[in-house]
């Protein structure tokens, strides 16, 4: 069922300045919401596409900024809540720092549970509510050098149960998606051009998929039209993991 009030939806998409939180931004606005993005630069706004966004400054590994922006968030108070922003250190488990585990911890994770407890109090208040997690095809599996990521997007499945388990009842529906190889910033910075050309290969759909096409999952995730799909993950990965 939709909120209980007139006003557009109003949802926050974390690390939505760039890759999947940015397209996942341009999508959600073009349905309707009225968009809140956060990223760590400054300003009051971005623009992309046509569309004005709302902006909320933080660096999720800094505790202070992270206490400020949940702060904010309890404040303005959102219908849905889109936990994208995510790092990635790639290192083999004996040479991964305790400061990157925990970094990558702290900000792929610690920060969902953060503003998820920031926005909670006020969707229940509603009786509505949609949270969307960004997991990875690596909170499914994983592989050599991925100790820290995979570890931080399996919790994310985790918490995602947990919050749908505790909260469904009271109309707050939560679920994850875990993206495949898809043609961002981060993808290519941890790839790199042969490694990309390689995992094509690898395939089924034989390429990358688009931000955009994560950004189509996420939008009916986090939208009224679903109203009874809640703990579940969605695997987009053009077969990857199936093959």
């Amino acid at each position: 069922m939709p909120p209980p009030n007139a006003r557009l939806q109003r949802v926050l998409v974390t690390g939505g300045t760039r890759g999947i939180g940015l397209a996942t931004a341009q999508k959600l606005a073009s349905d309707g919401f009225e968009v809140w993005v956060s990223g760590r630069g400054s300003g009051e706004s971005i623009s992309s596409q046509g569309h004005t966004f709302h902006y909320l400054q933080a660096d999720f590994a800094i505790p202070e900024e992270m206490a400020q922006l949940c702060e904010n968030v309890r404040d303005i108070g959102f219908d849905a809540l889109v936990n994208n922003a995510g790092i990635n250190r790639v290192a083999p488990l004996l040479e991964l720092s305790e400061e990157d585990f925990d970094l990558v911890f702290s900000v792929n994770v610690r920060a969902a549970f953060q503003l998820t407890r920031a926005v909670i109090p006020k969707m229940l208040d509603a009786g509505y509510g949609r949270i969307c997690n960004v997991s990875s095809i690596w909170g499914l599996k994983s592989i050599s050098g991925r100790a820290a990521y995979s570890t931080s997007k399996f919790a994310l499945r985790g918490l995602t149960a947990a919050i749908a388990s505790e909260f469904a009842a009271r109309g707050i529906l939560a679920n994850c998606v875990a993206p495949g190889f898809i043609d961002t910033e981060l993808t290519k910075s941890v790839l790199g051009d042969a490694g990309i050309q390689e995992i094509s290969k690898r395939i089924p759909i034989q390429r990358l998929g688009g931000a955009d096409e994560i950004a189509e999952m996420i939008a009916w995730l986090v939208s009224a039209n679903n109203s009874y799909m809640t703990g579940q993950t969605v695997t987009v990965d053009g077969g990857f993991l199936g093959a």
